[in-house]
């Protein structure tokens, strides 16, 4: 686990550093590039002077890391606002996303892919693999577009957009996550409001997303189904129901368990498209609307957000599947 850690530390240098030199390689004069196109002289020199860009390439990197490491990240030039807040005020909001869509793909994802393995070649089979392959093949921007036009506009089930109904306030913020935060206050038209808006995109997402879990579960319970050790166990009188439950379903989904958790980092950096097809105030529309105004002080410290939840997503993987399985633990092969 130490030594996961120290490489995954070393692999968040790497990418701040590439971040760091494509930042600069954009324009010979980034201080005009962060300040924007229409920027006064004024300003361009303030952020030259604020993020040090007249100093020496090694300088700037020195203060670089020491501002990002600190938390010191400056102000956003579109909104004067400090780009740190802004940060946390975003993230909860995709984590609340990205949570819910999670737990919708782990429950698909497994029951699915049980139900595919359990009848092997047969049309439930066929009919899940079709599902799932289509669901994964299906583009996030078209699916996300697609779920809006018929579940809010052709047949209005659920809102188009946004967190929760627009003459409602906000409840305390305790997490920052509004579901959360609205039972902590016991704000329960809130919570309703909040689960109703969210349930449209956490879905569209889990339906994108839902098919590798479901791939990897069939897979992995195939490979148990006809394993030795299971035809012990049912040589010896197991019920099918105790023989799925204890030796088929369990062993099965260590692979599943571990790829949840890399997922999870996939989802985070992956909700650009969907929170701006479902105007959903996440880190993803925040990258975007920096993507499209140049707004690189802003958009450096986003992506390496996104970084950070990958490497923390997969170390979790690795240090899941060393529980699940004792024999990555003590490092021998599985």
């Amino acid at each position: 686990m130490l030594r996961r850690a120290v490489g995954s530390f070393l692999v968040l240098l790497g990418v701040v550093l590439i971040i760091f030199l494509i930042s600069h390689a954009l324009n010979p004069d980034p201080a005009h590039l962060w300040a924007g196109p229409k920027a006064k002289p004024s300003t361009v020199e303030a952020v030259a002077l604020r993020y040090h860009l007249n100093d020496p390439l090694p300088v700037q990197l020195y203060f670089f890391l020491v501002n990002l490491f600190t938390g010191r990240l400056g102000t956003d030039p579109l909104t004067g606002q400090s780009i740190a807040s802004e940060i946390m005020f975003y993230v909860p909001n995709t984590l609340e996303l990205v949570l819910a869509a999670l737990v919708i793909i782990v429950a698909a994802g497994i029951g699915l892919g049980y139900v595919s393995a359990m009848n092997f070649s047969g049309p439930r089979d066929s009919a899940i693999r079709v599902v799932y392959l289509l669901a994964w093949a299906t583009p996030t921007f078209l699916g996300s577009i697609v779920a809006v036009l018929v579940f809010a506009t052709y047949i209005p089930i659920f809102p188009s957009g946004g967190m929760y109904s627009s003459g409602l306030t906000p409840p305390p913020r305790i997490t920052g996550v509004f579901i959360l935060d609205s039972l902590l206050g016991l704000r329960v038209q809130d919570f309703l409001s909040g689960l109703y808006h969210l349930i449209l995109p956490a879905a569209t997402l889990a339906f994108l997303n839902f098919g590798l879990i479901a791939r990897i579960a069939r897979s992995s319970i195939l490979d148990v189904r006809w394993a030795t050790h299971v035809k012990s166990a049912l040589a010896k009188g197991l019920t099918q129901k105790e023989l799925r439950r204890r030796h088929i379903l369990r062993n099965g989904l260590i692979d599943v368990n571990t790829l949840s958790a890399v997922m999870f980092g996939w989802l985070l950096s992956g909700t650009v498209v969907v929170e701006q097809v479902f105007a959903w105030p996440g880190i993803g529309q925040f990258a975007y609307n920096a993507i499209a105004a140049d707004d690189y002080p802003v958009l450096i410290p986003v992506v390496i957000v996104f970084t950070v939840g990958v490497i923390v997503a997969n170390f979790l993987a690795d240090v899941v599947y060393s529980v699940l399985d004792p024999r990555i633990a003590l490092g021998e092969s599985k």
